[in-house]
């Protein structure tokens, strides 16, 4: 019988509202039982002392590239990076190719996601086929083989009347549509946030506003179907406000921020001398909009952050600002940056930034986990929150390095990642 006792731990858990020093039995995968000064002579023993113990954190927004941009991340490969950025599963988007349109595509991941045997995968399905936008994805297929969502990622649902359609075909299955909000012809060919900065490095730039319209549309979609509409890395002020105006109605409208969006401003690109490694879509904002998303995040109005993990090869982003692509990788650096940013900085409760990672994003997305209630899987994140460390892009385990946060020292990094019961990193 598999048997691991954690002990002397500060165990956080939102879904119990317990923070207290408790030890955690877990018995054939699933926790047992939490009390203090448990024994066990059976069990495999961790020492927590000096760490906090939290249901195990989850990432719903990761590219991992299989099939088809092996070259930029595998499956094997970018769940290794979660497991080492203190994740117990990810949710990974559609933009592969073959497109996960379908169920073979959706099954073919969760292969590939046991073989690698790091993490737990919850793909996400495509809203439209080949994410032309155009006709709708075989998207009750697509839940019967395992997706646990809908998006177009990479790409917005432009079409109004395609988006009202599937927002009501997900009421059939009580997923949530995920929308990367970008009004196209606003956005143009820009390559940043639009804004005094872009002015005096030459580039194009992306409105606040490009985001802004379509997440006041979707607010209206929700409205109009009650349907559930999770905002994909939400990254201005206009459209936070839209969102919590959302709540305060009662629609059933989420959002996400990434740790980028939270500790970075536009004026990162000028800092860096138009280093790619700062061109993500959408584009780091100006301060306004940053105070705004960490103000977000402290209220309570942004219900999770997730990294957009998006692996590009090394030759694709050593190229001209305009010609680079899009996207950062995030998943080995998102817990100390937002750790050293909010709880660190802010004052943020630990309460807060465990439920941010775990207990949301488990109830946005119906997933397994985001509790350590006894009988939940055991899959637990446990974090340091003295240790301080520098990102050091050459030891990640991701096959990427397109990183902003090289170099930098962070505070809270995630000490050992446990998946079902089992021990699947441990730092050092």
């Amino acid at each position: 019988m598999s048997r691991l006792l954690i002990k002397n731990g500060r165990v956080v858990d939102p879904s119990q509202k317990l923070d207290e020093g408790l030890d955690i039995l877990v018995v054939e995968g699933k926790i047992a039982r939490l009390a203090e000064r448990l024994a066990d002579p059976n069990a495999q023993v961790v020492d927590a002392t000096g760490l906090v113990v939290a249901p195990g954190f989850i990432d719903v927004h990761v590219h991992l590239r299989e099939p088809g941009f092996e070259y930029k991340e595998t499956i094997s490969s970018g769940t290794a990076a979660a497991v080492a950025g203190g994740f117990t599963a990810v949710c990974c988007m559609p933009n592969t190719n073959p497109v996960n349109d379908n169920p073979a595509v959706t099954e073919y991941i969760l292969t590939r996601a046991r073989e690698a045997g790091n993490c737990r995968v919850y793909p996400i399905g495509a809203v439209s086929k080949g994410l032309a936008g155009e006709e709708l994805a075989e998207m009750g297929e697509m839940v019967r083989a395992g997706a646990v969502g809908f998006s177009d990622d990479g790409k917005p649902v432009h079409s109004a009347y395609l988006m009202r359609r599937a927002l009501e075909y997900s009421l059939l299955f009580d997923v949530p549509v995920v929308d990367h909000c970008e009004e196209p012809t606003l956005t143009a060919r820009g390559v940043m946030h639009e804004g005094a900065v872009a002015t005096r490095l030459g580039l194009r730039g992306i409105p606040a506003a490009a985001e802004e319209v379509m997440v006041w549309r979707d607010v209206v979609l929700a409205q109009l179907t009650g349907a559930r509409v999770h905002i994909a890395h939400l990254s201005t002020a206009g459209a936070l406000e839209a969102v919590r105006l959302a709540k305060a109605r009662g629609l059933k409208v989420t959002c996400e921020v990434t740790p980028h969006h939270l500790a970075l401003t536009d004026q990162a690109v000028a800092e860096t001398q138009y280093d790619t490694n700062t061109k993500m879509n959408p584009p780091l904002r100006s301060a306004e909009h940053v105070q705004a998303l960490v103000e977000g995040v402290l209220d309570g109005t942004v219900d999770c952050l997730a990294t957009d993990h998006a692996p590009h090869h090394a030759d694709e982003k050593n190229v001209e600002f305009d010609h680079a692509p899009f996207g950062v990788v995030g998943l080995e650096t998102a817990v100390p940056v937002t750790f050293d940013l909010l709880v660190a900085k802010h004052r943020m409760p630990l309460s807060r930034f465990v439920a941010c990672w775990s207990t949301n994003p488990a109830r946005i997305f119906r997933l397994p986990g985001g509790s350590l209630k006894v009988g939940a899987p055991a899959d637990l994140t446990l974090l340091d929150p003295e240790q301080r460390a520098t990102v050091k892009p050459e030891k990640f385990r991701s096959k990427s390095r397109n990183t902003p946060f090289a170099g930098r020292r962070l505070r809270g990094w995630p000490a050992m990642t446990i998946v079902g019961g089992r021990v699947v990193f441990r730092r050092g």
